[in-house]
């Protein structure tokens, strides 16, 4: 029993020591495909997209007080276009790269850039993908109206406001992304982990004061963000992303993202509060 005992542990133990070596020899800066100009293929592609409908509940039904408090929050966020937090929003709307890398850079304390980080900018870059395509199978089976649909007020990119109005509301992807973020960069940076998640949650609410997404759209992409983050913990390639990020974090001297621009953001955050 001893021995039979011994060599099980063993085994264990030989399988990781491979599967470590196997991740630090990962080229995680490799080439990687798209899924359309500038969209990466995520960590995940190739395997089944998370159904989100199966783990989320069904959008507040008409009348119900979810629907009401739904209603409550988009009213009041409405009070803050053209304030410096409509401006915050929409910078927070930007999924592009290189912009979308800079999301994070004051709540992290540093610039984060494919020059300045290399591979943690390739880290956010893929993930985005597997963040918000994991939103869209409850997207699709639910189809919730926009709140623009609804108050026909103005949103903070008016340009896609066609495309918006046609692609469902609950949950958000937007907030699923940034969410997701939020949990990686705590990874990354354990020590700024609440700098990082408060800026994460008002990442999602920079949705509501888009116009273009109810409170419970916002929490339930929160919700997807987690479950796909979850996710990634089992893909090699993703853990072998992370390890080297967490090693290029060390070595590298942070550049300071700006005092102004930091100080402007925090700005913009405490307006809403005002």
């Amino acid at each position: 029993m001893f021995i039979q005992k011994f060599s099980v542990l063993v085994a264990t133990l030989i399988v990781a020591v491979v599967c470590r070596a196997e991740v630090a020899t990962m080229d995680v800066l490799g080439d990687v495909g798209e899924l359309r100009p500038g969209l990466l293929e995520g960590y995940l592609h190739g395997q089944p997209v998370l159904n989100s409908k199966a783990f989320i509940p069904a959008p507040p039904s008409a009348g119900s007080a979810l629907e009401m408090a739904d209603a409550a929050a988009s009213k009041a966020a409405l009070a803050l276009q053209g304030s410096p937090r409509w401006d915050l929003a929409k910078r927070d709307a930007e999924l592009k790269f290189p912009e979308a890398a800079a999301t994070f850079q004051c709540a992290v304390g540093r610039v984060i850039s494919d020059v300045e980080t290399p591979v943690l900018n390739r880290l956010l870059h893929r993930s985005l993908a597997d963040f918000g395509l994991a939103s869209y199978p409850a997207k699709q089976a639910y189809q919730r109206s926009r709140p623009f649909v609804t108050n026909e007020q103005p949103i903070c990119t008016p340009d896609e406001r066609e495309m918006l109005a046609s692609d469902g509301s609950y949950p958000s992807g937007h907030s699923a992304i940034g969410w997701g973020w939020a949990l990686v960069l705590s990874q990354v940076f354990p020590e700024k982990a609440e700098a990082i998640l408060a800026r994460g949650r008002e990442y999602a609410y920079s949705r509501m004061v888009c116009n273009v997404h109810w409170q419970s759209d916002t929490l339930a992409g929160m919700n997807v963000g987690a479950a796909a983050f979850a996710q990634l913990q089992n893909d090699p390639l993703y853990l072998a992303t992370m390890a080297a990020a967490k090693a290029e974090a060390g070595k590298t001297s942070p550049m300071d993202p700006g005092a102004d621009a930091c100080a402007a953001e925090a700005k913009a955050i405490a307006f809403e509060n005002s």
